[in-house]
């Protein structure tokens, strides 16, 4: 009787321990790089001010998956990466006795304000994903935090061409983020939820509030 009650004690338990062994397999990663390529719009533009030419933005980077459940069909991203936007308009930046002033001038042939930056972001994850399915939807959202290691203004006209270092721009910015598709290929956005500016910076005695939107493309890499 012991042997008998033994002998089913260790089938019950090698039975469980394969079944849990299985359902540990099936637990799975998404960690991915991504590239994303954006077309970035100025929101809260000063009174005059307009946008012009093609404002872009890249950025590119690596996301560490966290699963939330067995499936893998929830999870947390946690990442980092590297940015480039540039915001062309009719906003001139001038830098005279290490003061910078700002103008609106629809003559001039170009005005950029360009930063780099380094991006954190945060998403939680749904996909209908498994771990031998990688063609599936995806909706990612959440929120990106990011720090402006440079940033950069310049402008050119038929007389000059003058750019330098542009230091009224608030280092610190976070938004929301959302991207959607399916497989490689997703719909990106961003909306800031922090001015572009420090608070300092002011046009015609109008303080620039200036607030990105960017909207894109996303390309998920295993």
């Amino acid at each position: 009787m012991r042997f008998f009650l033994l002998f089913s004690m260790v089938a019950i338990y090698s039975n469980a321990q394969v079944a849990n062994d299985s359902i540990a397999n099936t637990r799975y990663f998404e960690d991915q790089f991504y590239i994303g390529l954006s077309y970035n719009f100025i929101l809260n533009p000063a009174e005059g001010s307009s946008q012009r030419n093609l404002s872009y933005g890249l950025q590119a980077g690596v996301i560490k998956d966290i699963p939330l459940n067995r499936s893998g069909t929830k999870a947390i991203g946690i990442g980092a990466g590297l940015a480039l936007n540039s915001y062309y308009s009719n906003l001139v930046a001038n830098l005279s006795d290490n003061v910078i002033s700002y103008s609106i001038d629809d003559d001039i042939t170009r005005s950029k304000l360009e930063t780099h930056l380094l991006e954190f972001p945060l998403e939680f994850r749904l996909r209908n994903s498994t771990i031998d399915e990688y063609k599936f939807w995806r909706i990612y959202g959440g929120i990106k935090a990011a720090y402006i290691v440079g940033a950069r203004s310049k402008f050119d006209s038929e007389e000059i061409s003058e750019g330098f270092k542009n230091t009224d721009l608030a280092k610190f910015q976070y938004g929301l983020t959302l991207s959607f598709g399916y497989n490689t290929f997703n719909l990106h956005a961003y909306y800031a939820l922090t001015e572009l500016f420090n608070g300092d910076a002011s046009v015609n005695g109008e303080v620039l509030q200036y607030k990105p939107l960017r909207i894109g493309l996303i390309f998920y890499i295993l």
